[in-house]
């Protein structure tokens, strides 16, 4: 798993990461809902960033106190 050091994430990293199967990264992908993606030759990576605020864009608000 990559640690905040900046190593990218692998689609398998990411499900794993998120708790889904890998299939279920490239669904996102083809639906343009993931996490912001990037090419490096012909493996996709994902920046631990980019996971991060991907996640927080789709957390429930926080309630009302």
């Amino acid at each position: 798993m990559a640690e905040r050091t900046g190593r990218l994430l692998t689609v398998e990293d990411l499900a794993e990461l998120v708790g889904v199967p890998p299939r279920t990264v490239y669904t996102w992908r083809q639906e343009k809902t993931g996490p912001r993606g990037i090419r490096v030759g012909k493996h996709l990576r994902f920046r631990l960033a980019d996971v991060e605020a991907w996640l927080e864009k789709r957390a429930d608000p926080t309630p009302a106190a």
